[in-house]
């Protein structure tokens, strides 16, 4: 989305201060997140973008560069930017956006926001009311109070998604939301000073012709916000059919899924597994998956396909962990290799596929991305972004501890009974 510019003195000062907490760079021991503009905690050198058979590029982003980089294309933008996220936050890098997007607003750039009622119910409202003022136009999905909905109440249908449209050949996407957590110092320095406890997150930029179809997707979610109705209009699906075929070169597909008990992220993530023929690399922040799916993962990995869980040992909702490790004994058993990602909070969401086929979006592997969000998935079929893909989870492998089968049965009775409870009710989550 943009080239990188080169930072100022001040930022290279802060970048300092950004990494003096995280000075431990022996494997596994550093935090292994991008937090600031020339940091070398985490080993990652960003990959050259791969080019699809319509001529668009897609460039694989990593925690805070993703939001540098849509902040970057924001400020180039000339006639329209549309943001769909799900949470907002009103702190530095949050107010840094709305700024930003208020100014462009007053140039007589076109903005679209659309954020997510419940996801941002902490944000500050004077910053979405500065917003609109400077000609921002503004709505909140499934307004959380009933009070301020235009149409029925929907508490727990949610938004989900993370897009960025610009112009009209721009597109980002991915899992990252709008916040300080997401982009460390990439947008605003700091000077705090914990700067380890971020969030692990990938994006993708995309720029050609391939863009155009995110703007059906934005386009049948605004329609949803501003006329009301069945959620089903805010579902979009791009070349789907296509993932039956062979590959033709590089490709890509888009899955825009709604709340729905036949949702076609099911299918899609039951085909993907069945279909592995060497490997199956997933990095889950929710994993909490229906008995079926793990079914999957078991006999893929015991008809001799190499199947590698990287999971959180950190989680912003802690019970999600114990949901996860519920499946522990089971996945292991079948020979999955598990991973758990330490020092960071993992929020990352991708899957690979013998190398070749990514999903990569905002869509965890739980109930609640199946059942009750709005989702965005990517799918690119090429074997130069998966073996960047491939690249990545070496990357977090580096920060990771392996759970063995030995250690896992030694656990104690009370975290057992715990896990147990956990994925009884796992659907609630």
């Amino acid at each position: 989305m943009g080239s990188m510019p080169v930072e100022s003195e001040e930022n290279e000062k802060a970048i300092q201060v950004a990494v003096q907490d995280c000075d431990n760079k022996d494997a596994g021991t550093a935090a292994g997140i991008n937090i600031a503009p020339g940091s070398d905690d985490d080993g990652w050198v960003v990959p050259q973008p791969i080019t699809l058979n319509d001529g668009t590029t897609i460039q694989l982003y990593k925690d805070g560069e993703a939001l540098h980089a849509a902040y970057n294309a924001i400020q180039q933008a000339q006639r329209r930017i549309c943001l769909e996220v799900y949470i907002f936050a009103s702190d530095d890098t949050g107010c840094a956006f709305a700024d930003l997007l208020s100014k462009k607003a007053s140039e007589g750039v076109r903005v679209y926001v659309i954020y997510d009622s419940f996801g941002s119910i902490s944000s500050d409202r004077n910053m979405f009311r500065k917003m609109r003022l400077a000609g921002v136009r503004l709505q909140q999905f499934n307004p959380i109070r009933p009070w301020e909905c235009r149409f029925s109440w929907r508490p727990f249908n949610r938004d989900h998604r993370k897009l960025l449209l610009i112009d009209d050949d721009i597109a980002g996407m991915g899992g990252l939301n709008v916040g300080r957590e997401y982009a460390g110092s990439w947008i605003i320095p700091s000077n705090e000073s914990n700067h380890c406890d971020f969030w692990r997150d990938n994006a993708i930029g995309l720029h050609g012709p391939a863009a155009r179809h995110f703007f059906r997707s934005f386009a049948n979610t605004w329609h949803y916000v501003n006329s009301g109705g069945r959620i089903r209009k805010a579902e979009f699906m791009y070349n789907l059919d296509a993932l039956n075929e062979p590959p033709h070169g590089n490709e890509l597909s888009i899955l825009s899924s709604v709340p729905s008990r036949n949702s076609p992220l099911r299918p899609l993530l039951h085909n993907l597994f069945c279909s592995a023929k060497k490997s199956i690399q997933l990095t889950m922040a929710y994993f909490a998956p229906d008995d079926d799916l793990i079914d999957d993962l078991c006999r893929a990995a015991k008809r001799g396909v190499r199947v590698q869980l990287m999971l959180p040992n950190k989680c912003d909702v802690p019970t999600l962990i114990a949901a996860a490790r519920s499946f522990y004994a089971k996945l292991l058993d079948a020979g999955i290799e598990i991973y758990e990602r330490q020092s960071a909070i993992l929020h990352a969401k991708t899957l690979t596929i013998d190398g070749h086929t990514t999903v990569i979006g905002s869509t965890n592997l739980d109930y609640r991305s199946i059942e009750y969000n709005l989702e965005l998935s990517s799918i690119i079929r090429s074997k130069d972004f998966g073996d960047q893909m491939d690249g990545l989870f070496r990357n977090d492998m580096t920060y990771a501890t392996q759970i063995t089968q030995a250690q896992w049965r030694r656990r104690p009775m009370i975290d057992r009974i715990g896990q147990w409870a956990v994925s009884r009710a796992r659907y609630l989550l």
